[in-house]
């Protein structure tokens, strides 16, 4: 086999390097697991089946049962844990367990996990090399500096490396007793670079009750919720003591990988996720908060609050595995429809969103009333340029029927005592005809005015 007497398979260090960096993330894997996680660009995975027996010599790791796919399981053993924590470059504290005793039922659930994880990551297939010590994700080699391996396609980009991971972290809630796990996130990615400062990752096998899967989202609120005093007094919520901020409203992000395989079908598996949706409504949903019209409004507007809910999401593992994570293989409870992750986990309806519409609505009144007011400044410039129209004559008078003359009778007539205008005759004709002695007829009859 070309090996040495230390290692008699002939494994190099990196590849064995490799094997313990993806041990102690998945904490038990097949070597075709760990090939396509850390060095997909292997033609086979024999070099990491051959780590993984020289290791197994020296006491770092140990297989314990096969898959149910007959693939040989390996995990740590409390020696090989302090090494790869020296390979990952993390506390020993921090590495969690070493999977003893899983393999020996097949493992079904953390096989599930870790083909999530690699369906996640897609490593880029590169020649094999020595896992990098745990650094900053910024500084973490992305997906386009890397280069091909000859002959191999491109594939769609992941997110993080396997640094990014941590898988059964406990999620403790205070009690009486101390501290006790409220939930086990089955896999936790911190990818800043892909704009995921934490993400939450369950995967759902389907072999548990729908209400028992919506169950673990209510101790995730609860964990969430919880507060910390600092030395100064203020509370902040004791996620971020291990996290970094989301730099989203509300708590961090969570998402469920459904994996049917081949026990529950399509239409099986859309009622499931309806189920659990409507069953973690008062964990997603928020507060809707009615802020009236706003500024200018005619209707009713308003917004959710999301600052106690989670943001949860479904997805699938076919998905995942045939799309890869940056394409709209996400569905965020609310939402209603498959979208890329930073569209899932956006907020359309939060009060930014509002205000936006608000500030809008201004814009857009402020454009209307200058608008206008340019209208009317020009109908103004245009009536100060228009010539003014000459005033039309005032229409002639009807002369005296009786005296020819002006009806409106000599200028500086006295028309205090002159009798009541009848239209027809002018003051002086009127006097006149109003001394006149009556005929007999007006005598008897009374005088009656003419119609004109």
């Amino acid at each position: 086999m070309g090996g040495s007497r230390t290692y008699p398979y002939g494994s190099t260090s990196a590849v064995r390097a490799h094997v313990l960096a993806a041990l102690g993330v998945l904490k038990l894997a097949t070597a075709d697991q760990m090939h396509r996680l850390m060095a997909p660009g292997h033609k086979d995975n024999k070099a990491f089946r051959n780590a993984a027996l020289d290791l197994a010599r020296h006491g770092l790791v140990v297989s314990e049962g096969s898959a149910r796919d007959g693939n040989k399981l390996w995990n740590l053993t409390p020696l090989g844990l302090d090494a790869a924590a020296e390979v990952l470059g993390r506390p020993v504290g921090e590495m969690g367990g070493t999977g003893r005793g899983a393999a020996r039922s097949g493992a079904p659930h953390a096989v599930a996990v870790n083909e999530t994880v690699i369906a996640i990551t897609r490593t880029p297939a590169t020649a094999t090399r020595s896992v990098p010590r745990q650094r900053p994700a910024p500084m973490a080699p992305s997906a386009p500096e890397q280069e091909l391996a000859p002959g191999l396609v491109l594939e769609p980009r992941g997110m993080g490396w396997v640094g990014s991971w941590s898988t059964e972290v406990p999620l403790s809630l205070p009690t009486s007793r101390g501290n006790r796990a409220g939930v086990r996130a089955d896999a936790v990615l911190q990818a800043p670079e892909a704009g995921l400062p934490v993400l939450f990752v369950e995967v759902d096998n389907c072999t548990e009750s729908a209400d028992t899967l919506a169950a673990k989202f209510e101790r995730y609120l609860r964990y969430f919720r919880l507060k910390s005093k600092n030395p100064l007094g203020s509370e902040s919520p004791v996620w971020r003591t291990q996290y970094p901020s989301t730099g989203r409203e509300g708590h961090p992000p969570v998402v469920v990988v459904f994996n049917p395989g081949l026990r529950t079908g399509p239409q099986a598996l859309k009622n499931r996720m309806n189920t659990v949706m409507e069953l973690t409504r008062l964990v997603w949903s928020g507060s809707y908060h009615g802020a009236g019209g706003g500024y200018g409004a005619e209707e009713r507007d308003g917004y959710y609050g999301y600052a106690d809910a989670i943001p949860l999401l479904f997805t699938t593992l076919d998905r995942l595995q045939t799309s890869g994570p940056r394409e709209a293989v996400w569905w965020r409870c609310g939402h209603g429809q498959w979208e890329t992750l930073p569209d899932a986990l956006a907020n359309p309806d939060d009060h930014d969103a509002w205000y936006a519409r608000d500030e809008q609505r201004r814009r857009q009144g402020d454009e209307e009333r200058e608008q206008q007011h340019q209208e009317w400044a020009a109908e103004r410039e245009r009536w100060a340029q228009e010539p003014d129209l000459e005033p039309e004559p005032a229409p002639e008078a009807a002369p005296c029927e009786r005296c020819k003359g002006p009806i409106t009778g000599p200028l500086g007539y006295d028309l205090e005592f002159a009798p009541p205008e009848d239209g027809r005759h002018c003051p002086s004709c009127r006097t006149d005809l109003h001394q006149q002695y009556p005929t007999l007829r007006q005598a008897v009859f009374g005088r009656r005015s003419r119609s004109k």
